[in-house]
């Protein structure tokens, strides 16, 4: 009888860990972007995943695309990849919020792979970049993985409300929030704690010598006192 339960409870738990394993598959099948930071108008790294080839081919390159949003981004070194930028001309010049103006735009990163990277090994990439300032913006990054038998091209955008896995292959993607108010008064005021803390810490000394001069003069006193009567 405990045989026959220990089995179905073995049988049961292999069962939930297996879906478990299929739902963790199927989460991290697709090319994901991970951002450092999403406030508006701040810079962030986004991270770009890659867990998987093309039905078990290697991956040989990974081509990210930027969004309008965006005139450039500054990719990070992966020792295993080479790096080249594909620049957009722009039909009219776009004017920066430094008020600068820019005549092209980075359209999109490549990393190509010195080795291919196989099946089933994860490597990762990392854009830096300025977040757009309006907030609730969602930014997709078309990304097209080539490999050595075939391509994924993952671009598919999922439609208003819809969620990120209702396409096949989603575009990578980042949300813009609302920057956290911050004007400096907590700094402020931290640094005015620290200096109050350190103004009291260095009278410690001046109260201590104090105290002691206090009590010489009055055991002096008392000695005086003493002598005299003595005397």
């Amino acid at each position: 009888m405990r045989f026959s339960r220990t089995l179905k409870s073995t049988v049961a738990l292999g069962a939930t860990a297996g879906m478990m394993m299929l739902g963790l598959g199927a989460a991290s099948a697709h090319v994901s972007a991970t951002p450092s930071e999403t406030a508006a108008g701040a810079y962030s790294l986004v991270t770009f995943a890659v867990g998987h080839g093309c039905d078990g081919s290697p991956t040989t390159a990974i081509t990210i695309s930027l969004p309008e949003e965006l005139t450039d981004a500054t990719p990070t070194v992966n020792p295993n990849w080479t790096i080249s930028k594909s620049m957009q001309k722009l039909d009219t010049p776009i004017t920066l919020p430094n008020g600068s103006k820019v005549s092209e735009r980075t359209g999109s990163i490549t990393y190509t792979a010195k080795t291919p990277l196989i099946d089933h090994e994860r490597d990762t990439f990392t854009l830096s970049l300025k977040l757009p300032e309006t907030v609730g913006t969602t930014l997709h990054f078309p990304t097209l993985q080539k490999c050595e038998k075939g391509q994924t091209d993952w671009k598919e955008i999922p439609a208003a409300g819809a969620d990120h896995d209702s396409v096949d292959s989603p575009a990578p993607e980042v949300t813009v929030t609302a920057a956290v108010a911050g004007d400096g008064h907590g700094v402020q005021a931290d640094a005015a704690q620290v200096t109050e803390a350190n103004d009291a810490g260095s009278s410690w000394p001046a109260w201590l010598g104090l105290g002691a001069g206090l009590a010489g003069l009055i055991l002096g006193g008392l000695a005086f006192l003493r002598t005299t009567r003595k005397a």
